[in-house]
């Protein structure tokens, strides 16, 4: 008789069921009934990427040396235009051997350094909510997560600093997210130069994920955390050209910073692969170094759209604070709701008002108590949405009707 393999898969009994395809289930039965399921839960931009970005690749294409392989990490001239837009920017000097490297979307360079420089015995310091590869990157990487809670309401320095006192092992490697996914949260260039300080103080790696670094609004601009005289000695920062350039599906992004980190990362990746689609690279260096209109007018569709969104939704009587940056908005659960959690008020909403978000706790403990709305939605849409939930809010008691 034959002898059937092991079903034992350790590393993915760490990851916990995947909550969003609860809702992906839900809103896929809602769509097979003939409902209009108006879609908040990614943060998937819904524009086309800038025409110029396109026809940079389309040339690329065209050139037989790029139909071989790349390189991992990245093409010369994908580095230069890395460094320079760095310089442009935040007037940060970067060498583009040792300090930069392009990644296949921000998301795999931070999966890869995880798997590159921890392992089991490890200790990192995660915010709580996070986007869920902060923590679970680590995790699959066999290293231990703190999860430090950074909520709206939350002291997350002092929190930091007590999970940092407290911790068994002296913690390797701290990630933070400003302008963060979820909470859209923002922070100054001061809380840096605090963070700079700490980690050096107790000899912790940090990882900056800065995705939305273009989706500042108002009089708001997010720093980089290499701007921190001496960030460069234990810090890398990763950016993905997803969110300013609309290039989500393209998947192309890059990681700059301490050459020691960059260079395990370079290691690591490859044995992994070799870059992606040559034509991609030459289309991301057309992004960084080509028009920068697109990208203003990227940051000032979200910007209308939030103020579109917050406005519709405090007028029904679901308060929402007006982000200063990313392009999420962080709701809390409104009080009459707030027992239900969030998963069960996400199913909620596709069920009675075919309005899809995402539930908080998704993003961790932290999370619960609130629902992410990502501004992917145009503005007919939008307003069709406030009104769904309007009704619900009548039907509920909630809202006088008119």
């Amino acid at each position: 008789m034959s002898k059937q393999p092991s079903t034992e898969f350790k590393r993915l009994e760490l990851l916990p069921p995947y909550v969003f395809s609860v809702i992906d289930e839900l809103k896929a039965e809602a769509a097979a009934a003939g409902k209009d399921v108006i879609d908040f839960g990614m943060g998937n931009p819904d524009q086309p990427t800038p025409a110029h970005i396109v026809d940079a690749l389309t040339a690329a294409a065209k050139e037989g040396a790029n139909h071989r392989y790349s390189a991992s990490k990245g093409i010369a001239p994908v580095r230069e235009a890395i460094c320079d837009w760095y310089q442009r920017k935040y007037q940060v000097t970067l060498d583009p051997n040792r300090e930069a490297i392009y990644t296949i979307g921000s998301k795999e360079g931070l999966a890869d350094l995880t798997l590159a420089v921890l392992d089991k015995g490890d200790v990192v310091l995660v915010p709580d909510p996070a986007y869920p590869i902060h923590p679970y990157g680590p995790i699959i990487a066999g290293a231990t997560v703190i999860h430090v809670p950074a909520g709206p309401e939350d002291d997350f320095e002092a929190n930091l600093r007590a999970a940092i006192e407290n911790s068994p092992v002296k913690p390797k490697m701290l990630f933070l997210n400003y302008p963060s996914n979820p909470t859209s949260e923002c922070v100054d260039l001061a809380f840096f130069e605090r963070m700079v300080a700490l980690a050096k103080e107790h000899g912790i790696w940090i990882v900056h994920d800065l995705a939305y670094a273009d989706l500042s609004f108002d009089d708001y601009q997010a720093p980089s955390i290499l701007q921190v005289e001496g960030a460069i000695d234990i810090a890398v920062e990763s950016y993905t050209l997803s969110k300013s350039y609309n290039m989500a599906g393209w998947r192309v992004g890059f990681m700059v910073g301490n050459p020691t980190l960059i260079g395990a990362l370079t290691k690591i990746k490859s044995y992994l692969d070799y870059g992606s689609f040559a034509p991609i690279q030459h289309a991301a260096v057309a992004a960084l170094t080509g028009p920068q209109e697109c990208v203003e007018e990227v940051r000032l569709r979200y910007q209308a759209r939030r103020d579109l969104l917050c406005d519709g939704l405090s007028s029904i009587g679901w308060d929402v604070k007006k982000p200063k940056a990313s392009m999420f908005l962080w709701a809390k659960i409104p009080d009459a709701y707030r027992e239900m959690g969030s998963m069960k008020f996400a199913e909620k909403l596709i069920k009675e008002a075919s309005v899809a978000v995402a539930p908080g706790i998704g993003f961790g403990k932290g999370g619960e108590g609130y629902v992410r709305l990502g501004l992917i939605v145009d503005d007919e849409r939008a307003a069709q949405a406030i009104e769904n939930l309007r009704q619900m809010f009548i039907k509920d008691g909630l809202v006088v009707a008119p």
